[in-house]
């Protein structure tokens, strides 16, 4: 069993389950968990690591348009090398203090691989769901698509400075709660764009019809030499942590104004089916694996 069909059989059991957060009351709650082979390439720092990890949960918070009341994390690994260890703590404050929260600590645990695993909350009355679409809604994303690909790329290339500079992104927290009164469904982007769109789709038993040109991050074109290596990293990859949203045609040009990063209007909210420039759009993404 893959990792999307644990997921879908676990979905059958946990009612709760489906949005980037579990809901108690008014607290958003999320965990993750990252490992060195899956998530974190040669050259990676452990400040990248740190800011990544944290950075990834409170994404989470962001696609609830919640503030972040704080995150944790546990930080596994052979040994508890006193500058490795600092330099993730330092990552994970900084990272939240980028967003305006703060970094409370965790724990520390001896394990073969390095793994991280992140918890962080938010609070907000009015959390935004996958599940509330409705057809004629504009499907738009905030930032640019891509940079986590490129990322790999520069990695891969012995790169290491520029890949870990792609590597720390900002979460979008503030972006999260400008757009959660407009917003009639949210999440992040961590699955690659079109997955994401697909599982959107699902939740608000809709469709999306998605047209190019597509926000994607300069950093692509460095590292690509075709359209569809771009459309790849761009839609596909994952990993990039933006917000993919719907919002009424009404309410989009107020979005717009009030969101405080770039969002793109990318198609609009159809009866079914996932497209891309009339074709069916794949449904595939980012997926954890050995």
């Amino acid at each position: 069993m893959d990792e999307r069909a644990a997921l879908e059989r676990i979905a059958g059991t946990v009612s709760a389950a489906g949005d980037d957060c579990a809901i108690l009351d008014d607290l958003v709650v999320t965990t993750d968990m990252l490992h060195e082979r899956t998530d974190f390439p040669a050259g990676t720092t452990r400040y990248t690591a740190g800011w990544r990890a944290v950075g990834a949960s409170l994404s989470d918070v962001a696609a609830m348009g919640a503030p972040a009341l704080g995150a944790l994390a546990i930080y596994a690994a052979p040994t508890f090398d006193a500058e490795p260890l600092a330099a993730f703590v330092d990552g994970a404050i900084d990272v939240c203090e980028r967003v305006d929260t703060e970094y409370v600590g965790g724990d520390l645990d001896h394990h073969t691989e390095f793994t991280v695993s992140t918890t962080a909350v938010g609070r907000t009355d009015s959390p935004v769901r996958r599940s509330g679409a409705s057809v004629g809604d504009a499907v738009c994303v905030t930032g640019t698509l891509g940079r986590s690909g490129a990322a790999l790329r520069h990695f891969a290339d012995g790169e290491a400075d520029r890949g870990n500079e792609l590597f720390r992104f900002v979460p979008r927290i503030a972006a999260g709660q400008a757009l959660a009164s407009a917003a009639t469904a949210m999440m992040d982007s961590s699955d690659g764009l079109a997955r994401s769109l697909h599982q959107l789709a699902a939740a608000s038993d809709c469709g999306v019809a998605i047209e190019s040109p597509l926000p994607i991050d300069d950093s692509v074109e460095t590292v690509t030499q075709t359209a569809d290596e771009r459309l790849e990293l761009g839609v596909f990859f994952g990993e990039d942590f933006e917000l993919v949203c719907t919002i009424p045609e009404t309410a989009l040009a107020r979005a717009r104004e009030t969101c405080p990063c770039s969002l793109t209007r990318i198609g609009t909210v159809t009866e079914q089916g996932c497209t891309l420039d009339g074709e069916p759009l794949p449904d595939r993404g980012y997926t954890h694996a050995n």
